[in-house]
């Protein structure tokens, strides 16, 4: 991770066991898990210590390495790890990079091979996404895509990062995004760490700070399917749709390790949905009567028609050129 916690990534292997941030702690407690059980990194996976798209990818890499060094069988493993959250393509990208480079690279090379390519893809993409972003832009992002959820550097992160390291002022909007918080508890850590100005705003204050104030809105993905319609975390869609309404311009930013060509469009992407629980608490708390319920899916589908653009470390590719990556995805 860069900035002031330095050289501490979110996920690593140290020892021959899995070492994470525990992202659920922060921003009151940086503490590291460690795993060496392959179970238990899939746990982890599951209760969000560890989350973001390609984050999680490199901690299912880890996962098969540890299962592989177990003696656990190859499909079993896989069919676990691929259990653990449905919608981030990363995670069975991961996986199948296992399955392939393993018996040539060994287990933990192939897994140490995978996170660090990711970690460069991330830094090619604040390269690229650095371009688009002006002296003095005032930018709204939604949840976290920064080094906390890519192993280091980030997504929609990344390009604000290089921006700001290029002597570029700018001023973040930080969408809180409920439930978990992830941008008023992780984003906003983060760039505290950078000492990129920010602040935090309400979920549903955006649509007003976009049409006053925003220059431009860069978020992450967690899955992009083949016509560039994407998943990322709830409430990235009514932002989208903002947007457009006001002129803003709108990218996401993801590794090619987060597109799914086997998927035409966004109905094809699974929808997580998680307990109601973390909508009816908050810090173990319950905030509403007991007889009320809640549903709470974890992502929404953004149409391509909405996007200015794709930020990968390819390049910055329109909706209609993602094809071009293809050739790209193992």
């Amino acid at each position: 991770m860069n900035g002031r916690e330095e050289n501490l990534r979110s996920v690593w292997c140290e020892g021959g066991s899995v070492k994470m941030i525990d992202q659920r702690l922060l921003p009151f407690e940086l503490k590291v898990l460690t795993f060496s059980n392959y179970r238990d990194v899939v746990s982890a996976i599951r209760e969000m210590a560890v989350r973001g798209a390609p984050a999680i990818g490199c901690a299912a890499a880890y996962a098969m390495a540890l299962a592989l060094k177990e003696g656990e069988d190859v499909s079993r493993a896989a069919e676990l790890i691929r259990s653990a959250r449905p919608t981030a393509h990363d995670l069975f990208y991961a996986i199948n990079w296992m399955v392939e480079m393993s018996p040539s690279l060994g287990p933990l090379d192939a897994a140490e091979h995978y996170a660090e390519d990711i970690v460069e893809r991330c830094r090619r993409i604040g390269e690229y996404g650095a371009s688009l972003i002006n002296d003095g832009d005032r930018i709204l992002t939604h949840c976290n895509a920064g080094a906390l959820a890519t192993v280091d550097y980030g997504t929609a992160l990344a390009p604000i990062r290089i921006a700001a390291q290029q002597g570029k002022h700018v001023f973040v909007y930080v969408d809180e995004t409920r439930p978990w918080l992830q941008g008023s508890r992780l984003t906003a850590w983060e760039l505290t760490n950078e000492g990129i100005e920010h602040a935090i705003i309400a979920d549903n204050a955006a649509g007003f700070f976009i049409k006053r104030d925003v220059d431009i809105v860069i978020v992450g993905a967690d899955r992009i399917a083949a016509n560039g319609d994407f998943a990322n975390k709830i409430g990235t869609y009514e932002k989208a749709v903002v947007a457009m309404e006001n002129g803003v311009p709108f990218y996401t930013a993801a590794p090619v390790s987060t597109f799914d060509f086997s998927i035409r469009d966004g109905e094809g992407i699974k929808i997580e949905e998680r307990s109601e629980e973390e909508l009816l608490t908050l810090n173990g708390q319950r905030i509403v009567p007991s007889n009320e319920r809640a549903l709470n899916p974890v992502f929404d589908v953004t149409p391509h028609r909405y996007l200015s653009g794709i930020i990968t470390e390819e390049g910055i590719f329109s909706p209609a050129e993602i094809s071009k990556l293809r050739q790209k995805v193992r």
